[in-house]
């Protein structure tokens, strides 16, 4: 696919799965041009699989009236963009664009806040059809993950890249989105194809192409290489990938410490990192960006409580606790503050890590405007020595206490059938909480 083929006979249809035979540029059996072809095409079992455009492809499906507009899922004329459909990404928008600049470029997109429990629901419904393939499958984020089907043909009856190929075409009829499939022998490169033909694409990169096709590639192409990094690599005349391939590791070494070690390694598609089917999160966290600035504690402080009810239900629904307390500031200048503080103890408290975030905050309002505000927790572990009783603090065990009552209510009645003086009455300068997690 990406190079010339060992045997461009050699593949399947796309869309029926249908052998080919021939170097016919259009499916024998059902006319698809859809075809999938490369020598390797048989051998090869690593995968990288992305959901094509995903907030925004499961905003299309539930609302068909939009599949031929420009969507943007994001947060009010404030906020940025979480992502972007390809009809508006053809217009100028990128994930992570300030929306008014979004909005300059593309006047006519229909703006839709996330719905992340929708799309995590969703993404859960993909995530049980990977396992369902293989038990080797290591998640990245919400919407994509590597998959090793090594050993899975015999259970399939076929190779992986039909299996991957028959999956892209259920996830489409069964759930109603798409995704993009990269198929290699490595997770560098597998995830470097997922990217090649989005969307509903279908990518291989062999063993036997990969330096000659990583030759021509840009030194961004390698993970880990940003916009800073790049520069300095331009300012020492790398540019292509095949410059590093030319270099010794202990010239590179040398230059960009274990940096150039990884160049090294990448340029030439060694990756020896396999499938890991246990990623654990690192944090748990949620945030929100205002409509308008805010800088005082009065208007804080309520949103603040809010979005640590929001983490303490996470952690409690999880088993887990964190032991690091985390505030996150972004100042009207899209600055950047972060704040944390280490805890005797894990904790799983909306009251602890509250009362630990505002700790943290009174420091922070000294008439700064802010745009967002997060809260989250770091260190996590499982909660069974979480929250032990405080001997100083006294009232800690009725707070605690008041809140299991709190929780009890809340599943019974849902969210709203209980809320502190601190969230009541918060008004709507804050808008709901986009939860996140790492």
């Amino acid at each position: 696919m990406l190079a010339p083929l060992n045997d461009p006979n050699h593949g399947f249809c796309r869309d029926c799965l249908t052998p080919q035979q021939t170097a016919r540029s259009r499916c024998s059996s059902c006319g698809s041009p859809r075809l999938a072809r490369h020598g390797e095409l048989y051998s090869l079992s690593l995968a990288h699989i992305d959901c094509d455009a995903f907030y925004a492809a499961v905003e299309k499906r539930d609302r068909p009236e939009l599949r031929d507009k420009p969507v943007i899922i994001g947060g009010g004329k404030r906020g940025v963009v979480s992502t972007a459909c390809y009809v508006a990404r053809i217009r100028g928008v990128k994930s992570a664009m300030p929306m008014f600049k979004a909005l300059e470029a593309c006047p006519d997109a229909v703006v839709i806040k996330p719905d992340m429990e929708k799309y995590v629901s969703v993404g859960r419904e993909v995530r049980a059809m990977m396992q369902a393939l293989t038990p080797l499958v290591e998640p990245i984020s919400i919407d994509e993950a590597f998959l090793d089907l090594s050993g899975t043909e015999r259970l399939h009856k076929r190779p992986a890249a039909l299996v991957l190929a028959d999956f892209a075409r259920r996830v489409e009829r069964e759930i109603g989105i798409s995704v993009s499939v990269g198929l290699s022998y490595c997770k560098f490169l597998a995830k470097v194809a997922s990217d090649f033909q989005k969307p509903r694409g279908f990518a291989v990169i062999g063993e036997a192409e990969a330096l000659g096709f990583l030759a021509e590639q840009p030194v961004t192409m390698i993970w880990g290489v940003g916009k800073a990094f790049a520069a300095t690599l331009e300012r020492d005349g790398l540019r292509r990938i095949g410059q590093l391939q030319t270099m010794e590791r202990s010239d590179l070494m040398g230059r960009y410490g274990s940096m150039g070690d990884r160049l090294y390694r990448l340029s030439r598609g060694q990756d020896e990192r396999r499938v890991q089917p246990e990623h654990e999160a690192k944090s748990v966290s949620a945030e929100t960006t205002f409509d308008t600035n805010l800088a005082s504690a009065d208007d804080l402080v309520p949103i603040l409580r809010s979005l640590s009810e929001k983490v303490s239900a996470r952690l409690k629904k999880s088993g887990i606790a964190g032991q690091t307390v985390v505030l996150k500031l972004k100042t009207g200048d899209f600055k950047i503050r972060t704040r944390n503080r280490q805890l005797a103890d894990a904790t799983r408290l909306a009251d602890r890590i509250f009362s630990t975030g505002m700790e943290l905050l009174r420091k922070e309002t000294d008439g700064t405007r802010y745009r967002l505000i997060g809260i989250g927790v770091s260190d996590l572990q499982d909660d069974d020595r979480a929250d032990p009783p405080d001997l100083i603090d006294t009232g800690s065990r009725k707070r605690a206490l008041a809140e299991g009552a709190m929780d009890a209510l809340r599943e019974k009645f849902g969210g709203k059938a209980v809320e502190t003086g601190y969230t009541f009455g918060r008004g709507s300068r804050g808008r709901p909480p986009r939860e996140t997690g790492e």
